[in-house]
């Protein structure tokens, strides 16, 4: 694992794969499972990887945290990057440094947290983390109101933030005041489009944003890089060929819920078991994961 920090080169040249994490009928962490999801991303190409949402850390018990800090930093790669997450409470993420004061991870990703919160609080949370942590973080928006453009470059022009996943949902990415705004202020490059492969090809041609990250990866990393090239050389006619096929899996998740269907989704692929969803979420119906295995299918069949 890469123990540096994160050059403005790394965030470009990878998908950021934003993996489900496994585990037993107990809900045990599994290494081994852990490891083929793993290798299979590394395998099609993807060189970093985020846990967050995906995997469930806002509901990550602190008592488990280091072995899911032990399984992630091991078992990739050499020179493949692996970023943690924290929080989304402030206790919770003050604790969680102490523990990941053991290992050497180049940055780690602060959960927004949804109410309770104010513009100021929030740049005081982050702040304060940094300092415990003792590197930049990575600043998550994925809600309106969550943190002003202003603040968040205050946050940059102080050497806090490694990088910005973005992931604030617009009915048309092209028209989104909040990123222009943030771009004018911040270099788009330090930004990374946080909702996948759909409005990745508007962001990084767009708003000139760095890379994407991307659940689906996991199914086909291979064609995710893929595209993440293709929009980086130009040929957007094959960046939207590429979107289209990962729409159908894409269209699945936003109609039930993206960290549940992306969960099912890697077993269904053949991938990794990731076993049951950790409370306080669930399993899919049987009806929804009959739509989510054909989705599978279909996308692990383009060519």
């Amino acid at each position: 694992m890469q123990t540096t920090p994160i050059t403005r080169e790394q965030l470009g040249a990878s998908v950021i794969a934003v993996p489900p994490l496994a585990r037993d009928l107990d809900y045990v962490i599994q290494r081994s499972e852990n490891a083929k999801i793993i290798q299979h991303l590394e395998k099609g190409g993807v060189t970093t990887f985020l846990y967050g949402g995906n995997a469930n850390f806002y509901h990550i018990s602190l008592s488990e945290y280091a072995q899911a800090l032990d399984i992630i930093s091991n078992e990739v790669a050499e020179h493949s990057i692996a970023i943690p997450s924290v929080g989304p409470t402030f206790g919770v993420m003050m604790d969680q440094v102490s523990i990941l004061s053991d290992f050497q991870f180049p940055t780690v990703m602060v959960l927004p947290m949804q109410g309770l919160t104010t513009d100021l609080g929030v740049a005081q949370g982050f702040r304060k983390l940094v300092e415990k942590l003792g590197k930049p973080a990575v600043l998550y928006l994925k809600f309106e109101g969550y943190l002003e453009p202003e603040t968040v470059a205050s946050l940059v022009d102080d050497g806090l933030v490694s990088w910005i996943k973005y992931a604030i949902v617009q009915e048309d990415p092209s028209v989104d005041p909040y990123l222009s705004r943030l771009i004018e202020l911040v270099d788009p490059k330090l930004i990374v489009s946080g909702i996948g492969e759909q409005p990745a090809v508007t962001h990084l041609t767009s708003y000139h944003l760095n890379s994407f990250t991307s659940g689906c990866v996991c199914i086909r990393p291979e064609l995710s890089q893929a595209m993440l090239h293709a929009i980086k050389s130009g040929n957007l006619e094959l960046a939207e060929t590429i979107r289209m096929q990962f729409k159908p899996l894409e269209d699945l998740r936003n109609a039930i819920n993206p960290i549940r269907v992306l969960h099912e989704a890697v077993s269904h692929a053949g991938i990794g078991k990731t076993g049951p969803h950790l409370p306080l979420l669930s399993s899919l119906k049987p009806e929804e994961s009959e739509q989510v295995a054909q989705a599978v299918l279909t996308l692990q069949a383009n060519e």
